[in-house]
């Protein structure tokens, strides 16, 4: 019965078919767009459950993990550089970073998963390093407060730096619902890393800049990756 159907009940063909129409119609984009919200949702998601579950581990251990920070100018908090944004001083400073790690690690995602990672790669060994260098001798840095002042900047100041109107739009978005929290890379306020804040908004400003790099070429006409002249 099946051979009497003709070419015209082909699966591949019909298959190519769909393709042209989905292409045609954005099919493709959306289907993209889908897939980058799934997995921007679900690494942020993985990122907070194990902030979550270190921070169980560290309760029971007596808060003995928080040793793994960043202490100052010393060969071994120099470590703390890798573990400080993942330990918390406790459930309160965790839940404290929660939401806006949540909303503001999405959007930094959302901007493209290898972009967004690579940004918080950077923000995560600026804002480390910063609290190493010139934190107060005898303290201990923990927390992801730095990558979130991080992802800040650099949603604030990536699309500045592409001229991406959108990004603009989104960077103004972001400033005004979390704008206030720049207050705390400013010295004086007691418990508060603020070295590593303000490092953290550095290394989103770095970020922004680095990884705008290619819109900022094509702007002035340049091909990325072309030979110069002889």
């Amino acid at each position: 019965m099946t051979a009497g159907m003709g070419s015209s009940f082909d699966p591949d063909r019909i298959a190519a078919v769909r393709a042209r129409l989905d292409k045609a119609s954005g099919g493709g984009s959306r289907v993209a767009t889908k897939q980058l919200w799934a997995r921007a949702i679900a690494i942020t998601l993985g990122f907070v459950a194990l902030l979550y579950v270190i921070e169980g581990i560290d309760v029971l251990a007596g808060h003995g993990l928080d040793r793994a920070g960043i202490r100052p100018r010393s060969a071994v908090g120099l470590e703390g550089v890798a573990f400080a944004p993942l330990l918390h001083a406790n459930w309160a400073h965790l839940m404290g970073n929660t939401l806006p790690v949540i909303v503001l690690g999405l959007l930094t995602l959302l901007t493209g998963i290898g972009r967004g990672l690579s940004a918080t790669a950077i923000i995560w060994v600026v804002s480390g390093l910063g609290a190493w260098l010139i934190s107060a001798s005898g303290t201990t840095t923990v927390g992801a407060s730095g990558l979130v002042f991080g992802w800040l900047l650099y949603l604030i100041s990536r699309g500045l730096f592409a001229r991406n109107v959108w990004q603009i739009v989104l960077g103004v978005v972001v400033g005004l619902l979390y704008g206030g929290i720049l207050w705390g890379a400013l010295p004086g306020q007691a418990g508060i890393s603020w070295q590593a804040h303000l490092f953290g908004a550095l290394g989103g400003l770095i970020s922004g800049w680095v990884l705008s790099g290619d819109e900022r070429r094509h702007r002035r006409g340049d091909s990325v990756g072309r030979l110069a002249s002889p």
